[in-house]
């Protein structure tokens, strides 16, 4: 006897619709007993929490308390947000999936790639039950620090699940319900977290499954327009620069992904490092190379070895409408107009060229060190439109960047 069946759609709720809640959770009561205790159980468990079991326990999870480790502070939880890639599609996830939370007995969390919980909705009234589980924002829910769940088991398995009662590992999480769904980067088929709604046992419904895949699935489709959006953005700051560049040059995202090319052979996405600087460098797919920044990205030009690298210069003016940055390197220029917060930012920067801690930088702009959300926040938010201009831990300009104020 196997204790739940497949759906048609290939996704595996953890009861079947016409099944009773009450006496399926009797049923999974005795079989996590038995397996516990080494006995033969009374029936099989889904093959998905058998192997999430069979992992867990080579972990070393104690199934009495599970565990709280790797829990992160709250401005880590507010850096990982910025650079997790969720952060686009929250609001996509939310409508999706604010008809299963709004009676509410259930709450909805998003993880990342991780496992640690990002961020989380719902009624006050089922927060708290959750609170006292320790699923709270910050915790880490992979399965070797609470065993088995929807979160780290969709992480395990690359796949929506389902886990009811006592599928938990851990005893102290029978009296819940939860379905969790991994979000994929289009571009690369990474998962960069998981999507779940969670709730007291009772609330279990076979086809919160089903919905939470789908918003997962939508989700992704938003990061894949999304995606598309900031090429084409990227294309039309390029293409002029491109027209008077001399030789073969090619425009990327931060991720290597091609938006233009100039007498380059025609390709999607270029082998770029994780941390690549203005300046000469070597790329696998094209040799020496000349790297410039763009707004959102890179202009990478094959070198000419009788060429010497020229460095990218950084203007900061200011003029009758406010700040002016000027970006200009070997291929052309381009301007950005910064916010005031980004202005004070950039000077604090350009004045210490080894580079600040977030809370020194704190200290710099807000006269205390403890404000180093806004600062990780702010930060990710330039890095995203000056790309390779800046450079973290310490957060400084990169080298190969020249700095001039005005």
């Amino acid at each position: 006897m196997v204790v739940a069946t497949s759906t048609p759609a290939g996704l595996e709720p953890a009861v079947a619709a016409g099944d009773d809640p009450r006496q399926f959770a009797a049923v999974l009561h005795a079989v996590y007993d038995a397996a516990m205790a080494g006995d033969k159980p009374p029936a099989r468990p889904r093959q998905v929490i058998s192997d999430s079991w069979d992992r867990v326990l080579d972990a070393g999870v104690d199934p009495d308390h599970g565990s709280l480790r790797n829990r992160i502070g709250t401005a880590e939880v507010a850096s990982r947000r910025s650079e997790s890639g969720l952060h686009a599609v929250l609001d996509e996830l939310t409508r999706g999936l604010d008809a299963v939370i709004a009676d509410g007995d259930n709450i909805l969390v998003v993880a990342d790639a991780h496992g640690h919980v990002l961020w989380r909705s719902g009624a006050n009234r089922v927060l708290h039950r959750a609170d006292r589980l320790g699923f709270v924002e910050g915790a880490c829910w992979a399965e070797d620090a609470v065993g088995t769940n929807a979160i780290g088991t969709a992480l395990q398995s690359g796949r929506a699940v389902q886990v009811f009662s006592a599928e938990h590992f851990v005893r102290t999480h029978h009296t819940w319900t939860c379905a969790g769904a991994p979000i994929r980067n289009p571009r690369t088929g990474s998962v960069l977290g998981v999507v779940d709604v969670s709730g007291p046992a009772a609330t279990i419904h076979p086809t919160t499954l089903a919905l939470v895949d789908t918003v997962a699935r939508l989700a992704e489709s938003q990061l894949r327009d999304h995606h598309r959006r900031v090429l084409d953005q990227l294309r039309s700051v390029a293409a002029p620069i491109l027209a008077r560049t001399a030789g073969p040059a090619i425009a990327v995202d931060t991720d290597g992904w091609v938006a233009a090319v100039e007498s380059v052979a025609p390709r999607s996405r270029l082998t770029i490092p994780r941390q690549l600087h203005p300046g000469r460098t070597h790329l696998t797919d094209l040799g020496e190379c000349d790297v410039e920044p763009l707004p959102g990205g890179w202009l990478i030009r094959v070198a000419d070895a009788d060429r010497p690298s020229r460095r990218t210069r950084v203007s900061i003016d200011s003029d009758d409408a406010g700040t002016l940055i000027r970006v200009s390197g070997a291929a052309g220029s381009w301007t950005h107009r910064p916010s005031p917060r980004h202005d004070e930012i950039l000077r604090v920067l350009a004045a210490h060229p080894g580079g600040l801690s977030a809370a020194a930088l704190s200290t710099s702009l807000f006269g205390v060190d403890d404000r180093t959300i806004t600062v990780r926040a702010e930060i990710s938010r330039l890095r995203r439109r000056f790309g390779g201009l800046l450079a973290a831990n310490p957060y400084r300009f990169s080298d190969g960047v020249d700095v001039h104020l005005g």
